[in-house]
């Protein structure tokens, strides 16, 4: 039997007992939006389970939790967005980029985040539009003005915006993105 090196870490201890520590948690790396998101998820879950309870439980549903809990999670997404723009991890395929010369390479990942911030800046312009359009409509169960949730989307577009600047600037900075080198994106990801 091989002995272990002085480095490594003994999973059964002298004592037979399994030992095992965890990582410390380091919640200074989650943005805003991950924490508002994380709050609004919460209150959607409370929604739905209000629903559950009312309906199954007291035989009595209440009207108003599912259209706020669609609301909700409309929330969550628009607000979740911007953590995955934070985060740089949406979906994007980088084989081609392989292919190319490192230059045309380059030149694509940074067309990409120009076009990724233009994008959400536009999206603002419009939901602002909209909000603008659709001032006095109104829930259909809960007599709020559904410019509530429309502001809630429009925050999550302006969040996108303003991290996909912030992303793209890194990206000018260190001279690449994960477009082109997908590996580095993988080791800095938890």
């Amino acid at each position: 039997m091989a002995s272990l090196q002085p480095d490594e870490q003994k999973v059964l201890g002298d004592d037979g007992e399994f030992h095992a520590t965890d990582e410390p948690v380091a919640l200074a790396s989650y943005g805003v939006e991950a924490w508002l998101a994380f709050v609004v998820f919460w209150a959607l879950t409370a929604t739905v389970f209000t629903q559950f309870f009312t309906r199954y439980v007291l035989n009595d549903s209440a009207s108003w939790t599912e259209e706020i809990a669609r609301y909700l999670l409309i929330c969550v997404v628009f607000i979740g967005a911007a953590t995955a723009v934070r985060k740089n991890s949406h979906i994007h395929v980088d084989y081609f980029y392989r292919l190319m010369p490192a230059w045309l390479a380059r030149a694509l990942s940074t067309a990409m985040d120009l076009i990724r911030v233009a994008f959400f800046s536009y999206a603002v312009v419009l939901t602002y539009q909209m909000m603008e359009k659709t001032g006095t409509y109104r829930m259909t169960i809960i007599d709020w003005p559904m410019n509530i949730i429309y502001g809630v989307c429009l925050a999550g577009w302006a969040l996108m915006a303003v991290r996909s600047v912030q992303v793209a600037i890194e990206h000018w900075r260190q001279g690449y993105s994960s477009l082109e080198r997908p590996e580095i994106a993988l080791e800095k990801s938890p």
